[in-house]
């Protein structure tokens, strides 16, 4: 008997980390992804210790590290540069084990793809339909249809996910969580703490990256659609007069990097990951708002367990080592997700003067070990002992 064949949908942070798991585990792998290449797209992230675990364990700690920016002392701060909350990165570090990084969503994927072998990526690869019986996956490739089967196909295919939909058509599609946002990586030259600064309404974050990088975010309670001939502008217009530094890294962004997102999230959860030879994962699964930072962290998750799950399965058993993956992540995974539009409401989106009173007197009589446990339990993953 062969090796077992999986298809994974979708060539972003999730998907690849997936084909990385599976292909440890002796699996032949198969990424099909839209884009007609791997890009650098986006802009920073913030690796929580569950995904610098996740990453040690598919073999890419150390790279990690090397590339990316441990995280430093940081916390919230109110836009006039008022600490709210402070935390102790070498305190985070002793509770958690590991520290949290701060890395270029491009540098992570490239990692990842460099990792698996050169003929795994099939790109300009566009998937219409998928057999869950079956396996069979039917796309277009650069124009022309086509068909493969597999032992197991993975959907990490996004936000907008093609296998969600067709496979969940019953379930309502990703709603709009009320928030704009805009971010941007920019060269700097002079230690910045990783911090959040929070307005009525507003939020401003700034997180290292590793090679003289910082990843700056800046989100707003907005309807969506909105769009600017110069979105630069516009964050300038609304956070130029926050605290230091945010002028200046504002001042030495180009305005061309600017992304604008409006912000979309999986507001009814699905009621399985999983169904037949298909399991999702990612933001196919639980899309969830950035409040708390797991997004990716959370997909990173998926790929180990993924991995760990069907781990020595044979064709036939892949449907219920689907089922333990799905028991095993669908419960913490969605509420993350639950939490993390929570955490969104509580900051960026409250915007009432005495709620913001409020909340930041709260923040700022909160002991520091107590913010720091809060911060860190969803952190609190460990790869299963397989993994």
């Amino acid at each position: 008997m062969g090796e077992p064949h999986a298809v994974i949908v979708g060539g972003g942070i999730g998907g690849l980390a997936a084909a990385l798991a599976l292909h440890r585990r002796g699996w032949q792998v198969t990424v099909l992804e839209r884009a007609p290449e791997l890009r650098e797209v986006g802009s920073g992230l913030t690796l929580m210790a569950n995904a610098v675990r996740g990453l040690d364990a598919l073999g890419l700690g150390a790279a990690v590290r090397a590339r990316g920016a441990a995280d430093a002392a940081g916390g919230l701060r109110t836009a006039r540069g008022r600490w709210l909350s402070r935390v102790d990165g070498a305190e985070m570090t002793r509770l958690l084990g590991t520290s949290a990084l701060g890395i270029h969503r491009a540098t992570l994927q490239h990692l990842l793809r460099d990792a698996l072998p050169p003929d795994v990526l099939r790109t300009g690869a566009t998937v219409s339909d998928v057999d869950p019986d079956t396996g069979e996956v039917r796309y277009d490739w650069r124009g022309e249809p086509t068909s493969v089967h597999a032992d197991l196909v993975v959907g990490a295919d996004g936000l907008r996910s093609v296998l969600r939909t067709r496979l969940w058509p019953d379930v309502p599609p990703p709603v709009y969580s009320g928030t704009t946002a805009w971010r941007a990586a920019v060269a700097v030259d002079r230690p910045v703490p990783v911090a959040v600064s929070w307005g009525p309404g507003t939020e401003f974050g700034m997180v290292p990256i590793g090679d003289g990088r910082l990843y700056w975010f800046a989100a707003v309670t907005a309807p969506p659609g909105g769009h600017a001939p110069d979105e630069l502008a516009v964050v300038r217009e609304r956070f130029g007069g926050w605290h230091d530094p945010i002028p200046a890294l504002l001042a030495a962004t180009p305005p061309e990097t600017v992304l604008r997102t409006d912000l979309y999230h999986l507001a009814t959860p699905l009621p399985s990951y999983v169904r037949g030879r298909v399991a999702l994962l990612g933001d196919a699964a639980h899309a969830m708002t950035p409040n708390l930072g797991q997004g990716a962290c959370q997909a990173i998750e998926d790929a180990v367990e993924l991995g760990a799950a069907c781990t020595g399965v044979r064709s036939a058993e892949v449907p219920a080592a689907l089922a333990a993956y799905d028991l095993r992540r669908r419960p913490r995974s969605q509420a993350v997700a639950r939490a993390s539009w929570q955490a969104g409401r509580f900051g960026q989106q409250l915007r009432h003067p005495a709620a913001v009173a409020l909340r930041n007197a709260a923040l700022r009589m909160t002991p520091a070990r107590a913010a720091l446990r809060g911060m860190a339990r969803h952190a609190d993953w460990k790869p299963p002992a397989s993994a």
